[in-house]
């Protein structure tokens, strides 16, 4: 009984990992909008029955699809950030895991930028996009205020923007958004981006 168990877990567990990367193939591929649930499926070698029992619809199965890539983009900042000695190792740390993420096989970031276009298009995703922005701008706030000795609220959307914009640019042209560049962009984010009221 317990290895029936085991075998249908396993086979639901492989099911999902399939439905994911297919959905991030064709995501990344065509955009959201112009995949359907049967194409993710059939890529997947599944039925359009696996995908809904496992995520509901199409945005559950967006949201599952970054939330996973999120969760390896966090651990690895987190690692990394920890091993981290020095204000620039830190920014490079967060530059590195945008630019070259541990997951998603390059996808991660123009699916993030797909995914921003259709929250403009769907206030349900909005919604969670915005959620899922929040905490990431949090998340930077506090963890600047322990390497700057100034207020660092309000300085996450600037960091967020900055990381997926250079990111976004150095797509188009590598050469252009090297390393250095990018370091001294987030520098002057959170060393100079004061407003004279934090000052």
């Amino acid at each position: 009984m317990f290895l029936v168990v085991a075998t249908q877990t396993e086979r639901r567990t492989e099911t999902r990992a399939r439905l994911l990367e297919a959905a991030a193939e064709l995501f990344a591929e065509r955009g959201i909008e112009a995949s359907s649930i049967d194409a993710v499926a059939a890529l997947a070698g599944r039925t359009s029955g696996a995908v809904y029992d496992h995520f509901g619809n199409k945005d559950g199965l967006l949201r599952a699809l970054l939330e996973s890539w999120v969760d390896d983009v966090s651990s690895a900042v987190v690692a990394e950030l920890d091993a981290a000695t020095t204000l620039d190792e830190r920014l490079l740390a967060l530059w590195h895991n945008v630019a070259a993420p541990p997951s998603g096989d390059g996808r991660w970031i123009a699916l993030e930028h797909e995914l921003w276009a259709y929250a403009v298009r769907h206030d349900d995703t909005r919604a969670y996009l915005e959620r899922r922005y929040r905490a990431a701008w949090a998340g930077v706030e506090v963890a600047a205020a322990d390497w700057v000795d100034h207020d660092t609220a309000g300085i996450g959307p600037s960091v967020i923007g900055l990381l997926l914009g250079l990111e976004m640019m150095r797509r188009i042209d590598p050469s252009a958004v090297t390393d250095d560049v990018a370091l001294d962009a987030l520098r002057g984010v959170v060393l100079g981006a004061r407003s004279p009221a934090r000052i």
